[in-house]
């Protein structure tokens, strides 16, 4: 049952314009009894893996069955990491209210890093920065140690405007790990947007080449370029150095 499940995910996810979903044996009982929460997990996650738009009302109504499934399947085997990672289909698909009600199962089975994750990522995508960074502060309760949690806070609270926030939460991360290139390049347009550090912005400069995420990198060096006081031909090199 699970090798069907996760056969079709690839397959939904390349035409998600075709109800794969409405196969009979998809929404039969003796599969949804069967199939387990990691194997329909990792079939959502392969959903996922094309990048489509998902977020209409044609979408929701192909992907009907696969919100019906998740359901059954989660309130038979609420297993909390196999949950959190459901959830990101029904997220892509605008259907955030599932996506919620996965997050609350797996928290009543147990918490986990990952579900308060989900949580935040869904906050997120719903352009609710507060209730995504309260999230984020759960997570990292569960995980303190997690440098990657600290840079999505650092995210968050920079869309706030609060890039003294957002420093902290960057240098809390490289504590865990002095040597990565994404989290010095944030620190150095944070940095940079806080107090118009024109040697912030040059590390930024140098480090941006760096930055395998361009529109991530882009978002960075726009965020540095709006410090005060910044030498107008430094910032115009900054420029240069991303995708403006």
């Amino acid at each position: 049952m699970g090798d069907a499940a996760m056969a079709l995910g690839p397959v939904t996810g390349a035409r998600p314009d075709v109800a794969w979903g409405a196969a009979p044996w998809f929404g039969d009982a003796r599969f949804l009894g069967a199939v387990s929460a990691e194997a329909l997990a990792e079939a959502c996650l392969r959903v996922l893996d094309h990048g489509h738009d998902l977020d209409g009302d044609a979408m929701r109504e192909r992907f009907a069955p696969w919100f019906h499934a998740l359901d059954v399947v989660s309130g038979r085997s609420p297993v909390p990491e196999a949950l959190a990672a459901m959830a990101r289909l029904p997220r892509a698909c605008g259907r955030y209210d599932l996506a919620f009600a996965l997050c609350d199962r797996a928290d009543a089975a147990g918490r986990v890093m990952w579900t308060a994750v989900a949580r935040a990522a869904t906050w997120r995508v719903m352009g609710d920065p507060g209730q995504a960074a309260a999230a984020y502060e759960g997570a990292l309760d569960l995980d303190p140690t997690n440098w990657s949690l600290h840079l999505d806070l650092a995210d968050v609270r920079a869309e706030q405007g609060d890039f003294a926030e957002a420093v902290r939460r960057v240098e809390r991360g490289l504590e865990q790990q002095p040597g990565d290139v994404t989290l010095r390049a944030v620190r150095a347009a944070f940095r940079t947007r806080l107090a118009g550090s024109a040697d912030g912005l040059r590390a930024l400069i140098d480090l941006a080449p760096a930055l395998a995420n361009t529109a991530y990198r882009d978002q960075l060096i726009d965020y540095a370029c709006a410090g005060p006081s910044l030498p107008p031909d430094l910032v115009a090199r900054a420029r240069r150095s991303g995708g403006h």
